[in-house]
C-alpha cells in the first residue's frame, strides 16, 4: 500500500468508465465528484521544522477509497520514512492525533476512523470552493482539563447517569453520538435570540375562544401594572403587543413618574412586563390575548397583575465553551454504492465493501449461553430463538435445538436465515430470545414444546451499526430478564425493542454469538443509482379499477390499530402511487413495504423523496406520531414524520412532549431526527427545556433499557441550556433527593397502611427542620410548574398523609417578592407510585380541553400539576379546598356508599344549584381529590 501514497506516482483514472458512471450518479450533492481515485491534500503536522520554525507539512495524493484510519497510517509512515522529527513519530502512534479542517471559521474533526475518505464533507466543501489542494491539520489529542472533568461530573449528577462510562457498550455509539450532537447544538445556539430565550414568552396562536371573547368588553381589558409598592391600572386592547401596553402605561403616568420612582431619562424600551409572582414574561411581537397567562386570568375571571421591571440579563444564560471540535457533517454515513463497491476496482485499493455486493444468506453462530445462577424454577430444556426484525415486521426466524437447562449450555451451531445480507435494511435488529419448556420424550413433539415454551431472557443486536457498518465477529451479549407476573411489566413491550445490553454483568444471562468476518468493513450504502427508480415511474402509474377503489378506501379508513391482512398489503403495494396521493394512507402503505427486500426499500425511498404531498399537507400530529411508533424503523420514514412536526408551535410541542420522549425508544440509533428535534426545541424554549429535562431524567432513573439513549440527549441539552437553567436544575435535583430520603425514612417508621401517628408527623417536621438549616436550597422552581418559585418550608403545615405510600404533604412559602397571593405552594411528594400514568391521564384532559376550545366549549377543567421526577417518585400539586370521593360517598350513605356510582353524580347536582354554572373538576388522583367552583 505504501506506493499508493507516493507523490511521484500518477493517479490511475479510468476515463471512459468514469464518464459513463458520473452521468448517472447522485453523490451527496450535485457539485461533488465521485469515484475520484486520488485527492490532493496538504497535511499540516504537529511537529515543527527546525530550520524554518514553521509546522512540518506533507503533500499526499490520498486514494479516495482509503479509510481515515488508513490515511493516518500513511501520514505516519511518510513522516517516519522522510525522517521528520523521529523523536515524535517513533514514540507516538496515529491514535495520539486527530485530523481537523476549517470550514466557515469552525474547526471540524474527521472523527470516524472507519469512514471512506472520499465521502467526507470537506471534499464537497473544497470542490465548492474550487480548491485544487485541500488542507487538513494533524493535531495532538489533548487530555481534558480538571475544569472540564469537574463540569462533566456536575452534568452526570444532574443527568443521573455517567455518560462517560463505556464499560457496558459493545461499540462507540455513545461517544459517537455525544460528539455528533454538538453540531445541532451549536447551530441552535448561534440562531438563538438571547432576549427571547431569557424571557421565553408562553403564547399560542390559536384563535381566542368565543366564550372568552364574551367576557371582554369592547375588545379591551384592564391591566394592573405594579412598580415597587405602587400600581397603575390601564385599559388596553387585547390586540396590543407588550410594547404597546408599555407605551400606554408610560403615556398614562407622564405626571406620576416621581411617585412610581421612574426617572425622566428612561422609556418603555428599558422595561419589560412580568406576571406578578411568576417567572413568566409578556414579551415579543405578539398580541396580549395570545399569552397563556392572560387567557387563564380571563377564563377564571381574575384581575391581570403585571410587574414593571428591567429585563433579565441574557448573560445569565451563558453556555460553557465547548472543548470539542465539530465532527464532519457526514461522519458515520456511508457513501453511494458506486463509491463503496469492489466491482472493477484494483484489489489493493479496496478498503471497504458495499453491503449490496454480499449475495450470500445472513447467518449467526450460536455458541452458547451462560448464567451464574440458574433460575429457582428452572425448566428441563432450553433453546435460543433468533429473529430478524425491522420495526415490528419479522423478516426471518430460526431456532436452535433444545438442550437441558444448566448453568452453561453450548450449541456451537450456525443458524442460516432466509434473507440475503444485501437485503438487510438499516435499523434491522437480530433478536435473541432464550426460552424454556418441559422435556419431550419424542422428537416429533418439538413444535408442541415450542408452543408451550416460556420466554425467560432476551437481547437485541442491530446488524448494521450506527456507522452503517455490518456487524462482524464475536459478541457476548448480557441479556434482559423477562419480568415475573408479580412484577410491573407495563413497559415490557417497549423494553423488548432496546438494543442496549444488561449492565448487570455479574448475575445476568449471557449469550455468545459469532457473525461472519470479512477482510474489510462492510458498509451499507447511502444510495444507489440503478434502473429501479427509472422503471418505477412507468410501473407505478397504474389506474385503479373501480371495484378495487372501494376496498382500497376501506383499508385506508380502518383504525390504526387494525392489523392489515397479506391481501391488503399486496393491494397497497401494487397501487403505491395512489397511496402517495393521500398522507392518511402513508402509515398503511409503509406497513405493506417488504423491508427485507432491497429493491422494495429503494422504491419506497424514491417515492417518499419525490412526493411533495406530505410536506404540503396540513399538519396532522396523530399521523406523524403513527410514523414514529414501534412499527417503523426506517430512517427516511421517521425523518419525514419529524419534518412535519417542525411546524408545531412551542405550545403544541409541550402538549405532545410526553409521547415524543417515549417515541425516542423506537429509534434504532441514539442519533436521530427525533432526538435532534427535541434538542432544538428545548434549546430554543426554557419551558420546553424544563419539561424535557424532567421527562428524560425520570426515564433514565426507571428505564435501564434506554438509560444511555436518554442520557446522551439530556447531556446535549444541558451543555447548551445556559448557566441559569443549570443552577435551577441543580436546586430541583437537590430538593428531590433530600425529600426522597426523608420519605423513605418516614415509610420505615410507619409501615402500617393508614396509621400516621402524631409521633410520625413530629419526626417528619424535625427532619425537615434539620434539612432546612443544613442544606436545602433556599428556593427552587416547582418541577410541575416552572413559572412558580418555592421558598422555605412552612414546617408547621407539613404532615404525612394517611395513605399506603405515606406521601408527604408539604407547604412552601412563595419565593417571588412580587407575589400578591398569601397562599403557600402546596406539594404532595410521593415515593412508590409511577406518576407517569397520572401524567398521561392529565395530558389527555389537556388535549381534550384544547379540542373543546376550538368549538368554543368551556368545561372549566383545571387539571392539577403532576410530574414524575425519578423511579416511582414525583410531585403532585395540592388541590386546595378539596374533598375526597370516598368522603363524598360515605357522607351520603355511610360506608356502603363507596360501592354506589350514582352517589357522586347526585352530590354534584346538589352542589351545582345553577345548572348554567360550570363545574371545575380535577382528575381524581390516587388521593381521590375533586375540586368544585360555583
Amino acid at each position: 500500500m505504501e506506493h499508493q501514497a507516493s507523490d511521484d506516482e500518477p493517479p490511475v483514472v479510468r476515463r471512459e468508465e468514469n464518464k459513463r458512471r458520473r452521468r448517472k450518479m447522485k453523490a451527496f450533492t450535485s457539485t461533488s465528484a465521485v469515484l475520484t481515485d486520488q485527492i490532493a491534500v496538504e497535511f499540516v503536522l504537529p511537529t515543527t521544522n527546525k530550520n524554518s520554525k514553521n509546522p512540518d507539512t506533507l503533500h499526499l495524493d490520498v486514494t479516495g477509497n482509503w479509510t481515515i484510519e488508513q490515511v493516518k497510517v500513511q501520514i505516519w509512515h511518510r513522516a517516519v520514512t522522510t525522517k521528520l522529527c523521529p523523536e515524535f513519530y517513533q514514540k507516538y502512534s496515529p491514535d495520539h492525533c486527530m485530523l481537523l479542517y476549517q470550514k466557515k471559521g469552525n474547526w471540524n474533526e474527521i472523527y470516524d476512523k472507519q469512514q471512506v475518505f472520499q465521502t467526507l464533507d470537506c471534499i464537497r466543501y473544497w470542490k465548492a470552493l474550487r480548491k485544487e489542494v485541500g488542507k487538513i491539520h494533524l493535531v495532538v489529542r489533548q487530555q481534558p482539563t480538571e475544569d472540564s472533568l469537574q463540569y462533566q461530573r456536575f452534568l452526570n449528577h444532574l443527568i443521573g447517569y455517567d455518560v462517560t462510562d463505556v464499560s457496558n457498550v459493545h461499540d462507540d455509539e455513545l461517544e459517537f453520538t455525544r460528539r455528533k450532537l454538538l453540531t445541532p447544538r451549536k447551530i441552535e445556539l448561534s440562531d438563538r435570540d438571547p432576549k427571547l430565550y431569557s424571557m421565553d414568552p408562553w403564547i399560542t396562536t390559536k384563535p381566542l375562544p368565543e366564550y372568552l371573547l364574551s367576557k371582554i368588553s369592547n375588545n379591551h381589558i384592564l391591566v394592573v401594572i405594579h412598580k415597587d409598592t405602587t400600581s397603575q391600572t390601564i385599559k388596553v386592547s387585547i390586540d396590543d403587543t407588550p410594547v404597546q401596553v408599555l407605551q400606554s402605561f408610560f403615556t398614562k403616568i407622564t405626571k406620576k413618574r416621581a411617585i412610581l420612582g421612574i426617572s425622566e431619562d428612561v422609556s418603555e424600551s428599558d422595561f419589560v412586563l412580568r406576571v406578578c409572582g411568576r417567572e413568566e414574561y409578556l414579551y415579543g411581537n405578539y398580541a396580549i390575548k395570545d399569552f397563556h397567562w392572560i387567557r387563564q386570568c380571563l377564563k377564571n375571571g381574575e384581575e391581570i397583575h403585571l410587574v414593571l421591571e428591567r429585563p433579565p440579563d441574557p448573560e445569565q444564560d451563558v453556555v460553557q465553551k465547548e472543548e470539542w471540535s465539530q465532527v464532519d457533517d457526514c461522519t458515520g454515513v456511508a457513501g453511494t454504492h458506486e463509491q463503496l463497491t469492489i466491482t472493477e476496482k484494483d484489489h489493493e485499493k479496496v478498503f471497504t465493501i458495499s453491503l449490496w455486493d454480499c449475495n450470500r444468506k445472513f447467518r449467526v453462530k450460536i455458541l452458547g449461553i451462560d448464567i451464574p445462577v440458574l433460575p429457582r424454577n428452572s425448566e428441563l430444556i432450553v433453546f435460543v430463538e433468533a429473529s430478524i426484525f425491522h420495526g415490528q415486521q419479522l423478516l426471518a426466524q430460526e431456532r436452535t435445538t433444545s438442550k437441558p437447562f444448566t448453568e452453561e449450555v453450548l450449541w456451537n451451531t450456525w443458524l442460516e436465515f432466509n434473507i440475503k445480507i444485501k437485503d438487510l435494511p438499516k435499523g434491522a435488529r437480530l433478536s435473541l430470545q432464550v426460552s424454556c419448556g418441559k422435556a419431550q420424550t419424542q422428537t416429533s413433539k418439538e413444535n408442541e414444546c415450542k408452543n408451550k415454551s416460556r420466554l425467560l431472557y432476551y437481547v437485541n443486536l442491530l446488524m448494521v451499526d450506527h456507522r452503517s457498518l455490518l456487524r462482524q465477529g464475536e459478541f457476548i451479549l448480557h441479556m434482559w430478564k423477562m419480568p415475573e407476573k408479580s412484577e410491573d411489566n407495563s413497559s415490557v413491550n417497549a423494553d423488548k425493542l432496546t438494543s442496549a445490553t444488561n449492565p448487570d454483568k455479574n448475575s445476568s444471562m449471557a449469550v455468545a454469538i459469532l457473525l461472519d468476518k470479512y477482510c474489510y468493513p462492510v458498509a451499507l450504502p447511502k444510495s444507489k443509482d440503478s434502473p429501479d427508480s427509472e422503471m418505477e415511474g412507468e410501473r407505478g402509474q397504474r389506474e385503479m379499477p373501480n371495484h378495487l377503489r372501494k376496498q382500497f378506501e376501506q383499508i385506508i379508513a380502518t383504525d390504526p390499530l387494525h392489523p392489515l391482512s397479506s391481501e391488503d398489503k399486496e393491494l397497497l403495494w401494487h397501487f403505491r402511487q395512489e397511496c402517495m396521493k393521500d398522507p392518511k394512507a402513508y402509515p398503511k402503505f409503509l406497513s405493506s413495504v417488504k423491508w427485507g427486500k432491497q429493491e422494495a426499500v429503494a422504491i419506497t425511498h424514491c417515492l417518499l423523496e419525490r412526493s411533495t404531498i406530505w410536506d404540503r399537507s396540513s399538519l396532522d400530529v396523530g399521523l406523524a406520531l403513527q410514523l414514529l411508533d414501534c412499527h417503523f424503523s426506517d430512517e427516511n420514514v421517521r425523518t419525514m414524520a419529524v419534518r412535519k412536526l417542525e411546524t408545531l408551535e412551542d405550545d403544541d410541542v409541550l402538549r405532545y412532549l410526553l409521547q415524543l420522549v417515549q417515541a425516542v425508544k423506537f429509534e434504532p440509533y441514539h442519533d436521530s431526527a427525533l432526538a435532534r428535534f427535541l434538542l432544538k426545541r428545548a434549546l430554543g424554549s426554557m419551558r420546553i427545556g424544563h419539561f424535557l429535562f424532567w421527562f428524560l431524567r425520570s426515564e433514565i432513573a426507571q428505564s435501564m433499557h434506554y438509560q444511555q439513549r436518554y442520557a446522551v440527549i439530556l447531556e446535549a441539552y444541558l451543555r447548551g441550556c445556559g448557566e441559569a437553567m443549570l443552577q435551577d436544575f441543580r436546586k430541583q435535583v437537590e430538593m428531590t433527593e433530600a425529600l426522597q430520603k426523608v420519605t423513605r425514612e418516614i415509610k420505615q417508621m410507619s409501615a402500617e397502611k393508614y396509621d400516621v401517628s402524631a409521633q410520625v408527623v413530629f419526626q417528619l417536621r424535625q427532619k425537615l427542620e434539620g434539612l432546612q438549616t443544613s442544606g436545602l436550597p433556599d428556593n427552587f422552581k416547582v418541577p410541575y410548574d416552572p413559572g412558580l418559585r418555592a421558598g422555605a418550608l412552612v414546617i408547621e403545615q407539613c404532615k404525612v398523609m394517611a395513605s399506603k405510600k405515606k406521601p408527604l404533604w408539604l407547604q412552601f412559602k412563595r419565593a417571588d417578592p412580587t407575589t400578591l397571593s398569601s397562599d403557600t405552594i402546596g406539594i404532595i411528594f410521593k415515593d412508590g407510585d409511577d406518576l407517569r400514568q397520572d401524567m398521561l391521564i392529565l395530558q389527555i384532559l389537556l388535549i381534550m380541553e384544547s379540542i373543546w376550545e376550538l368549538e368554543s366549549l368551556d368545561l372549566s377543567l383545571l387539571p392539577y400539576g403532576c410530574i414524575s421526577t425519578g423511579n416511582k417518585i414525583g410531585m403532585i400539586e395540592i388541590v386546595k379546598d378539596a374533598t375526597t370521593i370516598a368522603n363524598i360517598q360515605q357522607s351520603t350513605v355511610g360506608n356502603t356508599g363507596a360501592f354506589k356510582d350514582e352517589i357522586l353524580s347526585q352530590w354534584l347536582r346538589e352542589k351545582c344549584v345553577n345548572e348554567d354554572k360550570s363545574l371545575l373538576t380535577c382528575v381524581p388522583s390516587s388521593a381521590g381529590l375533586v375540586k368544585l367552583i360555583f
